[in-house]
């Protein structure tokens, strides 16, 4: 490995189950595998294509569950079978990057500190992949010219108060070597999901970002970090990596399995010492719900957004869904407004936009019932 030039790794963390996109997510087809945005590719596609041209295939890692092992590589995405790591349970976002650093540690060694990592969400629509891409670099480049830890801050459209914030010092000069056109800034604090009030302060002030959930270190600062912010889990870090030179998979299980459930926000970033926060002004939206999906897709004149040819006669503000297509399913909807009516092969969902996240619900009340569909 040359330390003299960027040894740079992709890592798309892609565990997540989806249960908020109901009746289409299903355990073994979670939304990172949908195609809910673009007709011709999944969500998870389209992470592993932006990466592409930065990072080549053999450096790009897909973080994942057991159960979704092979559903990812019957998607014939252009990453090694070797490069998709599946985690033994559910940790949280902490306990995913720690796993992740593990097989760095097994698979690189003692090089293994000089890689650096650009870590992104498996729901990322492909909006302005260009743009995506600088600001992927300036991080990629931040922390490869000094030990911080980097995120992502998106200039927040509207008061969310479902995103977590990333707030900047009052007139908070350029971190060296950042530029106008893509500004680097060190992190004054991190805050959790704002009430409105709160939210609609943040925005007042144009200090405060939303915190992207995309992370930015060299393996080195990440382990210095951990072992101040969560000694156990570093501890545990190296522990993983040694059993896995063993091979010894029943070591790995119960090691990964004595891990805190920890989001690396809570458990890393808001206790690290120097963490700095590119503004990116790329195209971003958490595709975390019904709602939030159609905030992506265009609408009609009248507010709505229609997939799959539904019919629809005086409706508005309303997402309409018709996954198996008009040739096999015709829907029909009437006199509705600021509704979600969501059609699969198996199943229907009717929920008002606003309620989205509640699908969640109905999720828990039908595997209760241990129906097939979920």
């Amino acid at each position: 490995m040359d330390r003299t030039k960027p040894n740079r790794v992709g890592v798309i963390m892609a565990g997540g189950s989806g249960e908020r996109f109901w009746p289409l997510s299903r355990r073994d087809r979670p939304k990172q595998l949908l195609k809910l945005v673009h007709e011709d590719r999944t969500l998870l596609e389209d992470a592993v294509q932006q990466l592409l041209p930065l990072i080549p295939p053999a450096r790009l890692f897909i973080a994942t569950g057991e159960h979704l092992r092979e559903p990812i590589l019957k998607a014939g995405l252009p990453v090694p079978a070797e490069n998709v790591l599946t985690e033994p349970c559910k940790r949280n976002t902490a306990g995913c990057l720690a796993f992740v650093t593990a097989h760095l540690l097994h698979r690189f060694g003692d090089e293994a500190q000089y890689l650096s990592l650009a870590i992104t969400a498996a729901d990322l629509p492909n909006w302005n992949p260009e743009r995506y891409r600088q600001c992927v670099v300036a991080a990629l480049e931040a922390v490869e010219a000094k030990p911080v830890l980097a995120v992502f801050g998106i200039q927040p459209t509207r008061p969310e108060t479902g995103y977590g914030y990333v707030e900047i010092a009052e007139g908070a000069p350029l971190w060296d070597g950042s530029t106008p056109d893509l500004p680097v800034y060190c992190v004054e604090r991190f805050h959790e999901k704002p009430s409105r009030e709160e939210a609609e302060q943040y925005l007042a002030t144009g200090r405060f970002f939303w915190n992207s959930g995309m992370f930015f270190w060299r393996v080195a600062t990440f382990l210095v970090e951990l072992e101040r912010a969560q000694p156990r889990i570093a501890v545990a870090v190296t522990s993983l990596a040694r059993a896995l030179d063993r091979n010894d998979e029943s070591q790995v299980r119960e090691t990964f399995a004595a891990l805190p459930d920890l989001s690396i926000d809570y458990g890393l970033m808001e206790r690290a010492r120097d963490v700095v926060v590119v503004r990116a002004d790329f195209p971003w939206d958490d595709i975390s719900s019904w709602e939030s999906l159609a905030r992506q897709l265009p609408k009609d004149e009248n507010g709505n957004v229609l997939v799959g040819e539904p019919v629809i006669v005086d409706t508005d503000n309303s997402l309409v869904y018709n996954e198996p297509g008009p040739a096999r399913m015709a829907v029909g909807v009437v006199g509705v407004k600021g509704l979600a009516v969501i059609v699969s092969e198996d199943a229907v969902l009717v929920i008002p936009k606003d309620r989205a996240q509640d699908v969640r619900q109905v999720v828990a009340n039908l595997m209760m019932r241990g129906v097939p569909q979920v």
